[in-house]
C-alpha cells in the first residue's frame, strides 16, 4: 500500500531548511552578536556556501552507492551530532575564555563545525531532493512543489525568526550569551535526532529507490557529460549563476545591518525585533510570495512571468538605501523588509522552476545538484566580497552598489528565452496538468 506523502514532505522540506538558513545567516548573527567585524563575518562566513557549490562532484556518488532514504536518514542523525557540537563550543567558550567574547579560537573552531555542517546539509539536499523525484510520481511532484517549499520556508521561518526572538529573550534574562546561543544549537540537535529517529520508521522504501548499476566513475562521467553537453548549456548556466547576483550581495549584510550598533550606521534593532521583523514577517511574505509565484508559474507559464518577476526581485532593494539614509522606526523597517521579501519570494519560484526544468534525464538528481551547486557559487562569491565592499563603502553607498549592481538580472532574462529545452519541459507539464484537470 502506498505511503500518503502528506505523511512525510512536510517533515522532509522542514528538516531540509533548518540547515541552510542556520549556516549562512545565524551564523551571522551568531559571530556579529559576538562582536566580530562584518569584513570578517562575510569573508569567512561566504566560504560557507562551497559545500553547495561543490556537492555536484559527489552527488553522483549518492546515485550510485546506497539508496536516498539511507542517505538522508544519516545526515539528519549527522546534523544532530553537528549542532550539539557547536552548542558544546558555545559552552566551552563562555567558561574556558569569560570575558572574551570574540576569541579566535572558538571562531576557528566553529566555524569548522559550520563547515562539517554545510557538507552534512549539502548531501541532506541531494538525497531529499532526490528521494522526492524518485519516490512520487510526476503528477504528485508538480502537487507537492508547493508544499515542499512552504514548509523549507517555515524552517526558515523558525530557525530565524521565532528561535533568534528567543536567543534575544534569553539575552534579557542574566544568562550569558554564549549559553543563550548555546540553547539554540542544543534545541537544534535534539530536533535533528526526532527526524532522523521518527523517518526511520515512517518513509517508504520505493523500488526505484536503488543504486545505479554504475561505477562512481562511471556515474560521475555519464552524469556530467550529460548536463554539460545539454543544447544551449551557456544560457543555462548564465540564468541560473547572475539571476540573484545583486541579492547575494545583501543576504549577509542586511542580518548585520539591522542588528549592529547605531554607532556603526546600522539600525540596532535587537535580536527579538530581528527574529519578527526579518525572521518571522519577512520570511512569511516570502512564502506567501512562492506560493503566489507558484500558481502564476503553473497558469501562465515561465516566459510570460519571468520579466514581472525580476521587477520584484530587483526594484525593492532600493529600500535599503532609504532605511540607511533616514533609519526611520520599527514599522517603516519591517513594512519595507516585508515588501522586499515578498517579491524575493515571488522571483525565486522562478528560478526553482527553471532549475526543475533544465534538470531531466536519467540523472535528474544529478543534474538538479549541478544547477543548485552552480546557483550557489552565484551567491557564494559576491557574499565573500560584501563585507569588504560594505566596509570601503559604508552602509548607504553599499546599498546603493548592490542596487545597480542587481540590475544585471534585466541582462541576464532574455537569455531564457533562447532555452528551447524550457519550451520543451513546459509543454509537458501542461499536457499533464490538463490530463489531471
Amino acid at each position: 500500500m502506498k505511503t500518503n506523502p502528506w505523511l512525510y514532505v512536510p517533515s522532509l522540506y522542514l528538516a531540509e531548511g533548518f540547515p541552510y538558513i542556520i549556516i549562512n545567516i545565524v551564523s551571522v548573527l551568531l559571530y556579529g552578536a559576538l562582536g566580530y567585524s562584518n569584513e570578517q563575518i562575510t569573508l569567512w562566513t561566504g566560504w560557507l556556501y562551497l559545500p553547495w557549490v561543490i556537492k555536484m562532484f559527489w552527488s553522483p556518488l549518492i546515485d550510485a552507492r546506497s539508496t536516498k532514504r539511507s542517505w538522508l536518514l544519516g545526515a539528519q542523525i549527522a546534523m544532530s551530532a553537528v549542532f550539539l557540537g557547536i552548542a558544546g563550543l558555545l559552552v566551552w567558550n563562555a567558561i574556558a575564555h569569560a570575558g572574551q567574547l570574540q576569541s579566535l579560537s572558538f571562531f576557528t573552531l566553529s566555524l569548522i563545525g559550520f563547515f562539517i555542517g554545510a557538507f552534512v546539509s549539502a548531501t541532506l539536499d541531494i538525497a531529499t531532493d532526490g528521494y522526492y523525484l524518485l519516490t512520487l510520481t510526476p503528477r504528485e511532484q508538480g502537487y507537492f512543489v508547493g508544499v515542499r517549499t512552504f514548509f523549507y520556508r517555515v524552517a526558515m521561518v523558525l530557525g530565524s525568526g521565532a528561535l533568534i526572538s528567543m536567543v534575544g529573550f534569553l539575552g534579557e534574562t542574566s544568562l550569558p550569551l554564549p549559553y543563550n546561543w548555546a540553547f539554540f544549537f542544543a534545541f537544534m540537535a535534539l530536533f535533528f535526532l526526532v527526524c532522523g529517529v521518527l523517518h526511520s520508521f515512517i518513509l517508504p522504501k520505493p523500488a526505484e529507490d536503488v543504486p545505479l548499476q554504475k561505477t562512481r566513475s562511471q556515474a560521475w562521467t555519464e552524469a556530467f557529460s550529460q548536463y554539460f553537453t545539454q543544447k544551449d548549456v551557456v544560457y543555462i548556466l548564465l540564468f541560473i549563476l547572475f539571476y540573484r547576483f545583486g541579492e547575494a550581495l545583501l543576504e549577509k549584510i542586511v542580518p548585520l545591518f539591522l542588528t549592529k550598533p547605531v554607532a556603526q550606521g546600522a539600525l540596532d534593532i535587537g535580536m527579538k525585533a530581528f527574529g519578527i521583523i526579518k525572521g518571522t514577517f519577512g520570511l512569511i511574505a516570502i512564502i506567501c510570495g512562492n506560493l503566489l509565484g507558484g500558481w502564476l508559474l503553473g497558469k501562465y507559464g515561465f516566459k510570460k512571468c519571468i520579466w514581472y518577476f525580476a521587477l520584484a526581485l530587483v526594484l525593492p532593494n532600493i529600500f535599503y538605501v532609504y532605511l540607511a539614509a533616514a533609519k526611520p522606526g520599527l514599522f517603516i523597517i519591517g513594512l519595507l523588509i516585508t515588501l522586499e521579501n515578498f517579491g524575493y519570494g515571488l522571483a525565486m519560484m522562478a528560478l526553482t522552476v527553471f532549475i526543475m526544468y533544465v534538470s531531466q534525464g536519467r540523472y535528474k538528481t544529478s543534474h538538479y545538484a549541478i544547477s543548485t551547486g552552480i546557483m550557489a557559487l552565484g551567491m557564494m562569491i559576491p557574499s565573500m566580497l560584501s563585507g569588504k565592499l560594505q566596509a570601503i563603502l559604508g552602509y548607504q553607498n553599499f546599498f546603493w552598489a548592490a542596487f545597480l549592481i542587481s540590475l544585471i538580472t534585466f541582462a541576464i532574462v532574455p537569455l531564457a528565452f533562447k532555452i528551447s529545452l524550457l519550451d520543451e519541459t513546459e509543454a509537458k507539464f501542461k499536457s499533464s496538468s490538463e490530463k489531471k484537470a
